[in-house]
């Protein structure tokens, strides 16, 4: 037992005695930065990142700030802290316009938001900011060799929030909000003329016509029959076979015998 605790003792302290801890307690931003910079290169990232955090405030303006400044926005990219490391990417190329470094860091600063994006049904104020990014990065450097994996990225990140978009305005057909649905429905339509979505769309347009019809008032129904008899129309120019065509055929003899009653 004794000999186990004099051996502890001595790892402890061989450990506190350590180039890296005497860095840490060094006021020596030197000492700081050729620690960080070799726990940086053999991948020990997040004692690099202590270092760095240390260096951060006083070390602008140096001769090997650059430097360190990437090697921080890496290590934070390197251990998934995307919100930090998109800020750090940021600064970097704010402040470093003509480093050779530039086009990377653009680029990992905007994959990081992407990184941040969640799913389609929250809130997508970090998949808007990837965006903006992405597309800065790809206004800004369009031969770049991230190019294809830029426009991968964005593509998914569009989609996104185009289904997000999409499955907003359905919602409103599902509560049954007619009049809400139909604005809604266009507007995404209007927004994504070449939506994937476009079908299902049309589909709930009529439905949310169909329904508002058969549920007004008799001095608004005509109007709104005929309506819907117009998206049943656009839906079957969009696509005659349909995978809705037996429920939208089925509205439209309902909506031919409501109309009957105006054409006596």
């Amino acid at each position: 037992m004794k000999k186990i605790l004099v051996i502890s003792f001595i790892a402890v302290a061989l450990f506190s005695c350590s180039p890296y801890q005497k860095a840490l307690k060094s006021e020596d931003v030197a000492v700081k930065f050729d620690q960080a910079t070799l726990q940086y290169e053999k991948g020990k990232y997040n004692k690099a990142i202590r270092l760095f955090e240390q260096l951060a405030p006083s070390y602008r303006g140096k001769p090997q700030a650059e430097q360190m400044f990437y090697q921080f926005s890496q290590a934070y990219y390197k251990t998934e802290q995307y919100y930090l490391a998109g800020y750090q990417f940021e600064n970097f190329a704010s402040s470093y316009p003509k480093s050779d470094k530039l086009e990377e860091a653009s680029f990992l600063g905007a994959k990081c938001y992407s990184k941040l994006s969640p799913v389609y049904s929250l809130d997508q104020t970090d998949t808007f900011k990837a965006i903006t990014k992405l597309q800065a990065f790809i206004d800004q450097f369009p031969d770049s060799q991230n190019m294809a994996e830029a426009n991968a990225v964005l593509k998914i990140l569009t989609d996104k929030v185009e289904k997000k978009v999409f499955e907003n305005a359905k919602q409103y057909n599902t509560i049954s909000d007619y009049k809400s649905a139909l604005i809604a429905l266009d507007l995404f339509i209007d927004e994504f003329p070449g939506t994937k979505y476009k079908e299902e769309a049309l589909y709930y347009k009529l439905d949310s016509s169909y329904n508002l019809a058969i549920n007004s008032v008799t001095t608004k129904m005509q109007e709104r029959l005929l309506n819907a008899k117009t998206a049943y129309a656009v839906l079957m120019k969009f696509n005659e076979q349909t995978k809705y065509k037996a429920q939208a055929d089925e509205m439209l003899a309902k909506i031919d015998s409501q109309l009957q009653q105006y054409t006596k």
